[in-house]
């Protein structure tokens, strides 16, 4: 092989050193991290989706790694009112 490939699907002792654990916590836990969204091993390979961990990671803290639409007042009058509202 000429260069080295990134694996995007892991095995289960992989997916459980991206979240910090071994693999006897990992799957002590999985029960709980998939019932909070965690995502499913692959039916025939039986391995994870790394994009997918990552994904499942951020959407746990919204607020940190999301960018806020900017919507406000776009007159004058809808200025005053917001502020009026905010006093």
């Amino acid at each position: 092989m000429r260069f080295h490939v990134e694996p995007r699907d892991i095995p289960e002792e992989l997916a459980a050193r991206r979240l910090g654990l071994s693999l006897t916590e990992f799957q002590e836990r999985l029960p709980a991290l998939l019932q909070r969204g965690f995502p499913l091993a692959d039916e025939t390979t039986g391995r994870y989706c790394l994009e997918a961990i990552d994904q499942w990671r951020l959407r746990r803290f919204p607020a940190l790694f999301s960018v806020p639409a900017i919507e406000g007042p776009k007159t004058d009058r809808e200025t005053a009112r917001a502020r009026i509202r905010n006093m």
